[in-house]
Parts: C-alpha cells; sequence; structure tokens
C-alpha cells in the first residue's frame, strides 16, 4: 500500500499510510525520522494504545500485526523468509507476540545495515524471558507515552518548556485553567481515543476498560501466575499513593499480598508502561537523602479509572488533588524527555523525615539541575518555594532554575532563578 511520499532518507521513499490531514503530529515525530535516516531498525515502545501505530505507519511501506494470528503465523514458522518477502521500511508491530522475530531483525541487519529498514512496536520494556537481547547495536530504543497537552492543544514543534525555560522564552499563557480544568484534563487521561474524540462519560468507559484488559489481558503472556483480582488491588493501591514515595510493604499490605508477589506485580506493571518508578536524586553535597522511588501511574487517567473518581470526587479530596497534578505535570514533562535529543533524567529529591523534598527533579549533563514543585494553589506564596531556594543554596552553579507550578494565571519571578508558572505554561 502506497500513498504521497513523505521524505527521502539515505536513498528510501517514505510514504504516509494515514493521510496527512487526519494525522495528529507527536512529539517523537522528527526523532523517529532522523534516527531511520542514521539506523537500520528503531524500536518504538510505550504503552498500549498511545499511537505507536499510527505514527510509525507514516514512515514505513509494510505493515504486520502480530497480535493477528493470520499475519503472525508465517513469522513464528520462518521469520527470516518472512521478512524477506516485504517491501521496505517495514513495520512489526507488537513484536512481544512472536519474539522470535528479533533474531531475524537482527540478522537482516548484520546483513544489510542499511538505514531505514525496521520499526519494531511493541507494548512491553523487554522480552523477559531472553536469556540475552538480539537487539543490542542493531536498535534504537524510542519511548512514545499517551499524549501531552502539548500534542492535544498546543504545538508539538516547538520549543519545550525546558529549553524555552532555560532560554529566558517563557511567557505567560493567553488562557491558564483553573484547578477544576487541570484536574478535568489529567482525569480525562492522554490516550488518543478519549482525549480526542469521546465524551467525558464515553472516555471514561473507556479507560475502564482499557485498564480491566491490561489486568485480564495483556498481563498474562507477561506473568501466567499472576490473580487479576489481586493485581487489581495492587493496581488500586499504586493509584491510591501515585505520586508518593511510600514503602513497598504499604502497597502490598492494602492489595493483600506477599511481599515476592507484590514485587513481582511491580515489576510487570513497569514492564507494561503502566508504573513508573522516578528514582531518588542525590549528589554528595547533600546528606541524608532518601533512595526510595517515587511511584506513578504513567497517565492520570488511569489513576481515575483505578479509584473510581471524578473531578468533584478529587476536588473533595486534598491530598487526591495534590497527587493527581504532580502526576500530570510528571507526565507532561517525561514525554517530552523521553523525545528530546538532550535526554535529561527526571529524579525526585527527599531528605529523611522529609526536612527538604522536592517533587521532581530534571537532570542534564554534568550533574546540572531544574528543580520542580508542584503547588494546588491559584496564588503561590515565597513559602512554597522554600525547598527550591534551599537547594539553589546548595548546589550553586549546577542549579539552573527552580519552578513552582501552580492552578493560577500569574508568571513572575519568586528570586534568583526561581519562578512561579501555570501549569499551563507546559503547553501554551
Amino acid at each position: 500500500m502506497r500513498g504521497k511520499p513523505l521524505s527521502e532518507c539515505a536513498g528510501k521513499r517514505y510514504y504516509f499510510l494515514v493521510p496527512p490531514e487526519l494525522y495528529r503530529p507527536r512529539l517523537v515525530d522528527g526523532q523517529l525520522a532522523a534516527l531511520l535516516a542514521d539506523f537500520s531498525a528503531v524500536m518504538l515502545v510505550g504503552p498500549r494504545a498511545s499511537g505507536k501505530t499510527t505514527t510509525a505507519l507514516r514512515l514505513t511501506r509494510s505493515h504486520v500485526r502480530l497480535d493477528h494470528e493470520g499475519e503472525a503465523v508465517a513469522f513464528r514458522a520462518d521469520p527470516d523468509s518472512a521478512l524477506r518477502t516485504m517491501e521496505e521500511p517495514i513495520l512489526l508491530d507488537e513484536w512481544q507476540e512472536v519474539p522470535g522475530v528479533l533474531g531475524a531483525v537482527k540478522r537482516a541487519v548484520d546483513s544489510d545495515p542499511s538505514p531505514g529498514r525496521f520499526v519494531i512496536a511493541g507494548s512491553v520494556r523487554a522480552d523477559t524471558g531472553a536469556h540475552s537481547w538480539p537487539l543490542t547495536g542493531r536498535a534504537i530504543r524510542v519511548t512514545m507515552l499517551p499524549l501531552t497537552e502539548r500534542e492535544i492543544s498546543g504545538d508539538p514543534t516547538a520549543l519545550t518548556f525546558l529549553d524555552r525555560l532555560l532560554a529566558k522564552k517563557l511567557t505567560a499563557p493567553k488562557v491558564t485553567p483553573d484547578l477544576a480544568d487541570c484536574i478535568a484534563r489529567a482525569l480525562r487521561g492522554g490516550f488518543p481515543h478519549p482525549a480526542l474524540h469521546l465524551s467525558t462519560t464515553a472516555a471514561r468507559v473507556w479507560l475502564d476498560s482499557y485498564l480491566d484488559q491490561i489486568l485480564t489481558r495483556d498481563a498474562s503472556p507477561t506473568d501466567a501466575r499472576r490473580d487479576p483480582e489481586r493485581l487489581r488491588r495492587y493496581v488500586e493501591a499504586v493509584a491510591a499513593h501515585t505520586a508518593g514515595i511510600v514503602e513497598h510493604k504499604t502497597l502490598f499490605d492494602a492489595a493483600g499480598v506477599a511481599r515476592d508477589t507484590g514485587d513481582a506485580y511491580s515489576d510487570l506493571l513497569t514492564n507494561l508502561f503502566v508504573l513508573d518508578l522516578v528514582p531518588a536524586w542525590s549528589t554528595n553535597r547533600l546528606k541524608r537523602v532518601t533512595r526510595s522511588p517515587k511511584r506513578y501511574l504513567v497517565d492520570a487517567g488511569l489513576v481515575a479509572s483505578a479509584l473510581q473518581v471524578d473531578v468533584t470526587g478529587v476536588l473533595r479530596d486534598g491530598d487526591l488533588i495534590g497527587r493527581i497534578l504532580d502526576t500530570f505535570v510528571a507526565s507532561q514533562l517525561r514525554a517530552e524527555l523521553s523525545a528530546g535529543a538532550a535526554k535529561p533524567r527526571l529524579f525526585h529529591l527527599r531528605q529523611e523525615q522529609g526536612r527538604h523534598e522536592v517533587d521532581l527533579i530534571v537532570e542534564f549533563a554534568g550533574g546540572r539541575i531544574i528543580a520542580i514543585e508542584v503547588k494546588a494553589t491559584a496564588a503561590p506564596r515565597s513559602t512554597d518555594a522554600r525547598h527550591l531556594g534551599w537547594l539553589r543554596d546548595e548546589l550553586g552553579d549546577r542549579f539552573l532554575a527552580g519552578v513552582v507550578f501552580h492552578t493560577g494565571p500569574g508568571l513572575f519571578e519568586m528570586g534568583d532563578r526561581l519562578i512561579a508558572a501555570p501549569v499551563s505554561t507546559l503547553w501554551a
């Protein structure tokens, strides 16, 4: 199936299989096209239904759905021969259903390393049952996450928030959603179906169904030992503590599972891109910092589904408001960091007994950082930036900037290298 040429990359013609007028640009578009111009294979991974197939179809001529038995049978029988019959570039979709296809890609790349031959899409992080990973040195990995607000209502090709912050080009958004609107955007989620096409009620039905299928079907081939009901209780416990630093014992006690089962569930959900563990940040300049990770469900819409809450319910729960906002902001930043060339990493910071705590740390090369606090207030005060100010004084020049995200309209300075910014500055 062919369409209009998209570009010429290394002598290969890429074609739109998705009509350009129907495609919503994604943050990874430029990165994906550039990598295919230089490398034979790119692995596009991320949560199921986050838009990987739609994006990859724009850059490929052939498409194989390995989760469709009729298409998968030839690749199970002889993946090398099946690949040779297809016109390149080839999209191999849901590779985890036929892991043997990765070995065939390895052999194909070893024999012909020409760029732009394969896009391999999947909804798990790795083939955890394999003794070795066949694509080391053969495929470049790109993570594609649910839609951000910049992809939904902003400009995905514009400078990222972090780039604008460092370049001192931040401007106050023309429209600043209030707290209720921010929570509504967060609970809607970033999966393309509910985010773009459905009413609030229908989107909630979709999210409930999505989470149910993750727990009852997608988990099965990854961990045959899982119990759907206990796994659901574990997800509910994680959702109730999203954006929190909580002992794992608290989670498996709440879910009523043993330690080894809780550890297995954590690994399973991480592998399926449902759970994200943000590691603790540390430096020899700081003492007595916790090493525990901060746990997030990757999309606030999944929190709403797991806990069966709506905007009204969240606004009546002060603790949950903060967790939802933090999860929402983290999801916007996580997607931008994954798609950027610099590849900064996301951390959190907390001293023992919570003496000082910073919601998110973005670390660049050389240990330089941007520190972020998320506040459910329309009028942030100087005390809301006190932990950022402490960290700035501790780190000196390594501290590039500190941001207090809030739900009001004001963009203003709060001190040396410290600003208050509306949450909508992330995408406006």
